[in-house]
């Protein structure tokens, strides 16, 4: 449950790339998208590096010590400082973004790495959603996924918020990069599948003894795109842009839409966003969306959920030029040999009395030089029917029921087996049947994207299956006598990655996505589920149990633990966080005496926040531990160790090759060597390996970069 922190920022080793494109000058300056006398502006702002942003992530009472810390130390520590001759400004809190967790800088990226205190300063940082279930239809790589995540776990005392992400992408590879943002907030409300966004398949879920279709409360639908917002960090895109880009991904973004609102509950909202300023890929696509709509969508004023942000609103008319610099205003002008290149849905609607009831004006179009921030456009749409092709009379689920479409009325399946055809022309996915699983993804044309990787065939769905324990099963008496867990423990929502063989790990999800994994095995291709709670360690059955507490798990399972638990102290946690494998003795008095009445084996090390000391953390922290016979040690992975050696004011920071500074912190790494208690060596290889990952995430073109 470590916070983090992401960064915007801008990459060196591309000085040597002039920064101008003629055509695109030339393109935007026709279509007036920004307003009279600021285009030079725009212009430089775009050539400007983009400002390091901060954005603090984590469970939200982990978030808020961490903004705490910044704002007390880190902030006030770079205030007036000068590197190469500019003056270093405090950074400020970003008004548009919720309770402070997101600030900007007027510093690159570049620039911060050059001071020593700067750099300390970068590695220092590491609306409720609980009963929403949402789809995030283009994921990769992840850190808007993990907002959705964050909102879903505001109160951190509901282990299971009856809310659900589904993350998913086209790229296989891409889906790693989701399964890595989904570890670091150990949720067991996210899954990862992998599939082409415009064939998202419908997924059944099972309720009141019959199976019904999911219909998602909220929908993210931030398409691939040209990407020429993102010029003041994507160098590149100055040499690369032609208006060929936007022509030819328009068509892929339609289908990706009009996919997003056949799976959105009547009542739900889909928001469109690109990091592209072209509106062939902007408001052409939700003219489009809408006119096929009939009325059933409808675009929503959302200025009001984003206070201070400043944005251009959409436009109702504009052209296409092609990338010899041929214009068009109208499909009537497009020459026949042009047909399969630039479509009708590219151009305004030519009805103006359409075109006004659109209210394409509650389109957002940031521009870089308003807020010093990169180019994106956003539409907010809501559902208001179920979608004309695919009609029948709503209904409105039962509340009370069942938690699969909270207050929002959802579609019957459709009268004829599959959605029917939708209107989009070219759609690959125009029988998507509820009860047949959908084609491969290599399709006879080869339109809803390339076979899966040998990877997928090695580590998909079919080969590491998703395998839920029944609620006698063998591995549960010892487990529950030795952790004394309560009778309410959900032993349904535990799973194992194999059929056969001993149990290596136990993983847990929340009863609304096992009822998704359950009903839709053959449906999908799931990359990665669940929170890993226990780990395999034979050598604790001498102890009484053959599993130890994982990390990871660690916030999800602790509600239902009602023994192996000592209450320790800040200094304790200082202690048992910066030496390697101290004595007992070694706490303070209370959590020592904790100690010494319990055997050997897995443990919680609990801190609970005072009141009275507003010094010390005002958040609870549970960290897994090992009572050895005369010593005591915290499993806890690197960069969570970290996290929580800044909320209790210790300074740790890397050097610049990466080792950390910080004196006797600087030793846990997780280095077992001299270990008494068997077998814990192998345990923490395990639980590094899947959670010490600290690899840097490739950056989509809209999307911040993790560090």
């Amino acid at each position: 449950a470590g916070s983090g922190f992401n960064w915007l920022g801008w990459g060196a080793g591309y000085a040597d790339i002039v920064k101008e494109n003629k055509l695109f000058e030339h393109y935007y300056q026709e279509l007036k998208i920004v307003p009279e006398g600021e285009f030079e502006q725009f212009m430089e702002a775009m050539r400007e590096p983009l400002p390091a942003t901060i954005r603090i992530t984590g469970y939200k009472s982990h978030a808020k010590e961490i903004l705490h810390t910044l704002k007390e130390k880190y902030f006030k520590e770079i205030q007036d400082l000068e590197v190469d001759g500019q003056k270093i400004e405090a950074p400020q809190a970003l008004s548009w973004y919720p309770d402070e967790l997101a600030w900007h800088t007027n510093m690159s990226r570049k620039i911060l790495r050059k001071s020593p205190l700067l750099e300390k300063f970068h590695q220092a940082i590491p609306p409720n959603l609980l009963h929403i279930l949402i789809l995030d239809m283009c994921a990769a790589p992840g850190s808007k996924t993990a907002q959705l995540i964050e909102m879903l776990h505001a109160d951190m005392d509901v282990p299971f918020p009856e809310g659900f992400v589904i993350a998913n992408d086209v790229d296989n590879k891409r889906c790693y990069l989701l399964v890595h943002q989904a570890k670091r907030l150990n949720s067991p409300c996210i899954m990862v599948v992998n599939h082409d966004a415009s064939c998202m398949p419908r997924l059944l879920v099972e309720q009141n003894g019959k199976k019904d279709i999911l219909f998602y409360d909220r929908v993210l639908c931030d398409v691939p795109c040209s990407g020429d917002g993102t010029m003041r960090k994507n160098i590149d895109v100055w040499k690369k842009w032609t208006t060929s880009n936007s022509l030819h991904l328009h068509g892929l973004q339609l289908r990706i839409a009009v996919r997003g609102v056949e799976q959105l509950a009547v009542g739900g909202r889909m928001v469109y966003s690109t990091c592209s300023l072209n509106p062939v890929e902007d408001e052409a696509v939700i003219a489009s969306l809408l006119e096929k709509s009939e009325g059933a969508l409808e675009l929503v004023d959302a200025s009001a959920d984003l206070p201070g942000l400043k944005y251009m609103p959409g436009i109702t008319s504009w052209k296409l030029m092609t990338k010899e610099g041929q214009w068009y205003s109208d499909w009537s002008e497009v020459p026949t040999s042009r047909h399969t290149q630039i479509r009708p849905t590219m151009f305004p609607p030519t009805d103006q009395e359409k075109l006004l009831s659109m209210k394409l004006e509650r389109c957002m179009r940031i521009l870089p030089h308003h807020q010093n921030t990169g180019g994106f456009f956003v539409a907010v749409l809501v559902k208001k029917a179920p979608m004309p092709w695919n009609r029948r009379q709503p209904k409105l689920r039962n509340k009370e029921a069942t938690s699969f479409s909270e207050g929002a009325q959802a579609e019957e399946p459709p009268a004829e087996e599959g959605d029917g055809e939708t209107p989009t022309e070219g759609h690959p996915c125009n029988s998507n049947a509820p009860e047949n699983p959908p084609e491969p993804e290599a399709k006879k044309d080869g339109v809803c994207g390339p076979p899966p990787s040998k990877k997928m065939k090695l580590f998909g769905f079919k080969e590491d299956p998703f395998v839920f324990l029944t609620e006698d099963d063998p591995v549960f008496p010892p487990i529950q006598a030795f952790y004394d867990l309560s009778p309410d423990f959900p032993k349904l929502n535990v799973l194992t990655r194999t059929h056969e063989g001993k149990k290596r790990h136990l993983y847990m999800v929340s009863k609304e996505l096992r009822n998704v994994l359950l009903n839709n095995s053959e449906r999908m291709k799931v990359i990665n589920t669940g929170v890993k709670v226990w780990s395999r360690n034979n050598d604790g059955e001498q102890f009484g149990c053959a599993f130890r507490l994982a990390q990871e798990g660690i916030y999800t399972l602790y509600p239902y633990i009602r023994a192996r638990v000592i209450n320790i102290s800040v200094e304790d946690v200082k202690i048992l966080l910066t030496e390697e494998n101290p004595f007992l003795s070694r706490l303070g008095d209370d959590a020592h005496a904790q100690a010494k009445k319990l055997e050997m084996g897995s443990i919680v090390l609990r801190y609970q926040p005072d009141p009275n000391d507003p010094s010390a953390p005002q958040c609870p922290i549970e960290l897994c531990g090992w009572r050895g016979k005369t010593s005591i040690r915290a499993f806890v992975p690197r960069n969570e160790r970290l996290h929580y050696l800044r909320m209790v004011g210790v300074e740790v920071f890397r050097d610049k090759q990466g080792k950390k500074e910080g004196g006797a912190a600087a030793t846990q790494e997780g280095n077992t060597e001299g270990q008494e208690e068997p077998g814990q060596e192998a345990a923490t290889e395990q639980e590094g390996s899947d959670t010490e990952q600290n690899g840097s995430a490739e950056s989509k073109t809209s999307d911040s970069k993790d560090v």
